[in-house]
């Protein structure tokens, strides 16, 4: 009977039998334990530590099935030391406890522990199976290591595997996120034998990611040819593929399928609607939901968030507590994010305290909201103060940390912290450079500005694009250089665009001069007719030279293309 629930993945019906089989004084045997532990591996380490001391104290043999089982129970609980122990207890082992090992280990990201397993299982003598050979492949797809994987596909062959369907997968997708060529995936799909529906799903992740929209689309309806029915994560992954005007027709496949009520699906529907900015099909699709999560939740604020309504974003908190959810460190980074864009102090301070009282606070992201927020509403030591909490700080953590204080005007402050993050072997990305760039011209550095973008390439290995160009010419023509500015424009490598020549405007009409300004006006208009903003510039330009009748004219041109300006906003938190 416990064997039957179990299969029947009823798990704590199981448990709750074994209750009644102790009480009604029937001994359990080796076989009872290794059902149990099975539930147990799926409930959690609450359970499945009971059912352990319960072997012990009932003084049942640990033998190799056993053993194997508590392993594996402990790998899945991403427990590793206790794995580790139980299977020590006895000199035994086979292919099975070692797959469990190997397993849990990928499990919890410790690749290096992966590949020695297997090398000393290896030296036993124990011959892999397909299990074993598919954990360390995913291991090789996690750390995008083509060599390794290519190596352990070699010994596959060897060993005869290469058309079992769980190597397969494995291989299909270390392939997709590890080889520059798609031939090599494809090439292990097609050695499967009889291929499942994970192992389409692995292609059209694949073909997802690497941004193949058609040749996921095909493979999505080769599959349905092929006799087999995409599952939740098929259809979930083909929604990323979709365009706006695809989504609907995918949705329409969903209401007509069995999965019209599966949460994966409504959730991915939502994330897609709201990325596209149709918020009412997102809500609808919501509201639909016979059954909702806190990724439901986190997908449509993500999506208004994104689209920059944060009052709405923040509205979602009450539906979420309506539906007796509890927030994760998404939902939760994402709340702080739209509070961070408010300047809204008051309901940031209450979401970090939410967030200290339920455990959120370790998560990165969360804590990287948090110095964003406080940065944002001007509060630095708070900023700060979260920053040093942060154990192991990413290359989010610093610049969010350079923004906040550069945006205060705490220019010194931040460079000093970049030069921190560069000590802190952290390495900066293109965004970090941006805020850099940022912050010297603020802040008049002008020298060490450049200087700083000297050494993207150089030091750092990044390629500047678009947006550090346009911060070079800001630097320059804040401090009057406004013909070193020009050069860097005529130079640049990337393609040009108009906002680098409205920035120079800004410092032409800072700086009084026209001719150059009537230059980048041109220029800006040639690539944007449709910006306001240029107009305004030229104007002002003209105005400050006293030649105000070109600046009514410019206006007056701007009126008749039918132009306006929309003014600025500014809001206090009451």
């Amino acid at each position: 009977m416990i064997s039957s629930l179990v299969q029947s993945q009823n798990w704590i019906q199981s448990l709750k039998l074994y209750l009644r089989m102790i009480e009604g004084g029937v001994s359990p045997n080796e076989f009872t334990f290794v059902k149990l532990l099975m539930a147990c591996s799926i409930l959690g380490m609450k359970y499945g530590k009971l059912v352990h001391a319960h072997i012990v104290l009932m003084g049942i043999e640990l033998n190799l099935i056993m053993k194997t089982a508590l392993a594996d129970m402990y790998s899945k609980g991403q427990r590793m030391e206790e794995a580790v122990k139980v299977s020590n207890q006895t000199p035994e082992s086979d292919v099975w406890l070692w797959t469990a090992l190997i397993t849990g280990y990928a499990r919890v990201s410790n690749f290096g522990e992966v590949i020695s397993s297997f090398r000393e299982m290896q030296l036993k003598r124990i011959l892999p199976n397909s299990f074993t050979y598919a954990g360390i492949l995913n291991t090789a797809a996690s750390i995008r290591e083509w060599e390794l994987g290519k190596q352990i596909h070699s010994l596959v062959i060897k060993d005869g595997l290469e058309t079992s369907v769980s190597v397969g997968n494995a291989l299909v997708d270390m392939y997709m996120k590890s080889s520059a060529v798609v031939r090599d995936a494809l090439g292990a799909f097609e050695e499967i034998i009889s291929p499942n529906v994970v192992s389409w799903t692995s292609l059209i992740t694949g073909f997802t990611q690497r941004g193949l929209k058609g040749e996921a689309f095909q493979a999505f309806m080769d599959m349905q040819v092929f006799g087999l029915q995409p599952n939740p994560i098929t259809v979930a992954e083909i929604l990323k593929s979709c365009a706006s005007n695809e989504v609907r027709n995918l949705h329409g496949y969903v209401i007509k399928s069995e999965l019209r009520n599966n949460v994966t699906v409504g959730n991915a529907l939502v994330e897609v609607y709201a990325r596209f900015g149709s918020v009412g099909d997102a809500w609808n699709v919501l509201q639909g939901m016979p059954c909702r999560d806190v990724v439901t939740y986190t997908n449509l604020a993500a999506g208004l968030n994104q689209m920059g309504d944060h009052q709405t974003t923040l509205s979602i908190i009450s539906n979420i507590y309506k539906d007796q959810l509890k927030m994760d460190g998404h939902s939760m980074a994402t709340f702080l994010s739209a509070s961070a864009s408010l300047a809204a102090t008051e309901t940031g301070k209450q979401l970090h305290c939410h967030s200290v009282k339920s455990g959120l606070g370790s998560w990165i992201s969360v804590s990287n909201a948090l110095v964003d927020l406080y940065g944002k509403c001007g509060s630095i030591n708070d900023s700060q103060r979260s920053f040093s909490e942060i154990l192991d700080p990413n290359v989010v953590s610093w610049n969010v940390l350079i923004s906040g204080l550069a945006s205060n005007g705490h220019f010194s402050s931040a460079l000093s912290i970049f030069e921190d993050m560069i000590l802190a072997a952290v390495k900066p990305d293109h965004i970090t450079m941006l805020l850099v760039l940022y912050t010297c011209s603020h802040g008049g550095l002008i020298n060490r500005g450049v200087e700083y973008f000297n050494s993207m390439t150089e030091t750092h290995g990044i390629q500047p694009t678009i947006d550090h160009y346009i911060c070079l010419v800001d630097l320059l023509g804040r401090a009057g250089r406004l013909e070193e500015a020009m050069t860097v424009i005529e130079n640049m490598k990337p393609a040009q665009d108009a906002l680098i020549y409205k920035t120079l405007l800004g410092s032409c009409r800072i700086h009084g001069n026209v001719t150059l300004g009537k230059d980048m006006a041109r220029r800006a208009l040639e690539l944007d007719p449709s910006d306001p903003a240029v107009y305004v510039l030229l104007a002002n330009i003209y105005d400050d030279a006293g030649k105000t009748k070109l600046g009514d004219l410019t206006r007056q041109l701007m009126r008749d293309n039918g132009l306006r300006k929309n003014p600025g906003k500014s809001w206090v938190e009451i």
